[in-house]
């Protein structure tokens, strides 16, 4: 084991935590103490990054290996002192990184995830383990841990101490260190002796840690009048292979899962995975998981992807996103080429054929595997589309080759549902149309209850018409390019003219051209009151209850989606909107003979119009004055 030398201390300084890593060391050591094994599996995780780091800067430097190619990671201890040490040959970290790395949490989110901490101890080991725990769980059963570390290709003298007994505080000084890599030294808590345990630790790496490519080194121990004692000769405890290089019937349930809380650093188990081997024009393993949770990033479409890109088993990066689409963002696992080269740098992928195939390959091994989810483990795929349907659903206008696929994946609330929570295939909508029913119909808004009780939605409701409630941003992108499923057109119910095709009968239509003629002079009245706010006053057979709603053109842009573009401060196109009147309604009865306050009575029906379908008026005050004037009017006996 390299030992570092302690020489006299050179700049000593003591700093302070920053506040999140303050509160996440107090929650993880009351959290997840019930779990408290899980350190090991993080640090040895670290250290295997560490190692990975190293390979692949060593590639365009390879006297950063300084004639050590051999990586390890070595775990020892001491029952004297009541010590835990597990070091690396690895990358190392020079004193800028040890305070960034050990003294902030450097993680996008970081802000969300503390606001969603319950205070619930079991609720927030979740969230905890989700967010990822890595170095700092080794206070779960540290009292003092120290930290010698040296980056490769620097000189011994200018390595770097790091200690701190989890309190809210950490020193850094710089030392001299014989060789690159990392040190951590655990100084155990009181009750924790079970961990100076060679049998004991062994059996903590081979549950959690087997799959660690590096060996995992510890020194044999024999026993010599029933007691444990510790040798001078090295044993490798892990298998020390690549797990996605093996026989998939040579690998346990129970193996797939840990490499995955490796390689995702996640606490919890995946939902799914997929392992597989490539042959053809270009060979590649895959082994991709989908997460249980989303992470606290997942909306940050410039935060890196969840893949790590090995050439024959050598780690080449982590989080290489020209292997995964941005919409599979969430995605978790490795690939491994036999065709690329091992120089291959992040500018050469963007414009490599091979690896625009393997990203072809990869999505559609993804797709796949959702699909084969939501046919046959519905319960499943319902929690895979509570956390990650959103960011699936932008795969339809970013990727043309699988919409199909993809649109069979989405998942939408819609009338026949009582909340957000049931949602139902666009497959599963086209099995319960009506036999006259030639459309799908959907409606777009900011909320679900906005969506469920628009006055859109009044004749379909009226006539058992089920129709889509699109509440995700993220909608108004998909309707945009999804225009059609099997043959069957989308159409907003609150765009353009209603056509309801042979769901109407003769009876209906003479109707409505009846009414149209009969209120042409009152919707020619209403017009020119209303003036530049609305294209068109027009009578209106899709409302059943309401007086009045806005349409926009069919062609154009919905009231949401301008809403969502001026939220978003960027300008939307000045589209008016249509004002479409319900002629069987009292108030727009009592209108054709109003003639005092007719302007008041019309500009609170466009107000109202407006702010059933979610908008914002412009001159709230005004409104609640002529509503106050009308009331006031009413009450006196007054027109």
């Amino acid at each position: 084991m390299t030992q570092a030398n302690t020489a006299p201390a050179q700049a000593r300084e003591t700093m302070g935590f920053q506040a999140e890593v303050k509160q996440l060391l107090h929650l993880m050591i009351h959290s997840l103490y019930s779990n408290r094994e899980i350190f090991l599996r993080e640090l040895i995780s670290n250290a295997s990054d560490a190692c990975d780091k190293l390979r692949f800067e060593s590639l365009h430097n390879p006297s950063l290996l300084d004639g050590e190619g051999d990586f390890r990671i070595r775990i020892g201890f001491d029952n004297n002192a009541k010590t835990l040490t597990i070091s690396d040959n690895g990358v190392g970290m020079s004193r800028e990184e040890v305070i960034t790395n050990l003294g902030t949490i450097a993680k996008s989110g970081t802000r969300e995830f503390f606001a969603h901490l319950t205070g619930d101890q079991q609720k927030d080991t979740n969230l905890i383990g989700q967010f990822g725990v890595g170095f700092y769980s080794s206070f779960i059963v540290a009292e003092r841990v120290v930290v010698t570390t040296r980056r490769a290709g620097v000189a011994a003298d200018q390595a770097v101490r790091w200690e701190s007994d989890g309190s809210g505080e950490f020193t850094v000084e710089m030392i001299e260190k014989a060789g690159r890599g990392t040190e951590i030294t655990l100084h155990l808590r009181e009750g924790q002796d079970d961990l100076l345990s060679g049998w004991k630790l062994r059996s903590i790496i081979r549950k959690y840690s087997d799959h660690i490519v590096q060996p995992i080194v510890m020194k044999k121990e024999e026993f010599k009048d029933g007691q444990e004692a510790v040798t001078d000769e090295d044993e490798t405890v892990n298998k020390a292979s690549a797990l996605w290089a093996r026989a998939k019937s040579d690998i346990t349930e129970d193996e797939y899962k840990e490499f995955y809380k490796h390689v995702a650093h996640d606490f919890e188990e995946p939902l799914t995975w997929t392992h597989a081997r490539v042959e053809g024009k270009q060979e590649y393993t895959q082994l991709l998981y989908i997460p249980a949770r989303a992470p606290f990033d997942m909306w940050d479409r410039n935060a890196r992807h969840g893949v790590k890109l090995y050439v024959r088993r050598v780690f080449i990066m982590d989080d290489a996103e020209q292997l995964m689409p941005i919409y599979l963002r969430f995605v978790r696992g490795v690939v491994d080429s036999a065709d690329l080269p091992l120089n291959v740098s992040r500018e050469i992928l963007q414009e490599s054929k091979d690896i625009e195939a393997i990203r072809n390959g990869c999505s559609r091994r993804v797709l796949s595997m959702l699909e084969d989810l939501a046919e046959n483990e519905k319960e499943k795929y319902a929690r895979f589309w509570g956390e990650f349907g959103r960011a699936l659903k932008e795969g339809v206008g970013e990727d043309f080759a699988n919409r199909d696929k993809i649109a069979k994946l989405l998942r939408f609330a819609s009338t026949q549902a009582d909340t957000t929570d049931e949602t139902v295939a666009l497959a599963d909508y086209l099995g319960r149309m009506k036999p006259e029913q030639d459309k799908i119909y959907y409606i777009t808004a900011e909320t679900f209850n906005a969506a469920k009780n628009s006055p859109h939605l009044e004749i379909f409701r009226k006539k058992g018409i089920e129709v889509l409630l699109l509440t995700d941003r993220v909608d108004e992108w998909v309707v945009s390019h999804l225009t059609e499923f099997e043959g069957k057109q989308l159409v907003s119910v609150a765009k353009g003219d209603l056509d309801l095709g042979k769901l109407e009968d003769e009876a209906e239509k003479q109707e409505q051209e009846k009414d149209a003629g009969e209120f042409k002079e009152l919707t020619d009245k209403i017009a020119k009151a209303l003036g530049d706010k609305v294209r068109e006053v027009r009578v209106t057979h899709r409302l059943t209850d309401s007086p009045a709603c806005l349409v926009a053109d069919e062609h154009g842009m919905s009231g949401n989606l301008a809403r969502i573009l001026k939220a978003a401060g960027q300008k939307a196109p000045d589209a008016k909107p249509v004002l479409e009147i319900n002629p069987k309604h009292p108030v727009v009865l009592r209108l054709r003979y109003e003639e005092k306050k007719f302007d008041d009575w019309a500009a609170v029906l466009f107000d109202q119009a407006m702010l059933a379908e979610g908008g914002q008026l412009d001159d709230p005050a005004s409104f609640v004055k002529r509503i106050n004037d009308l009331m006031l009017a009413m009450s006196l006996g007054g027109s």
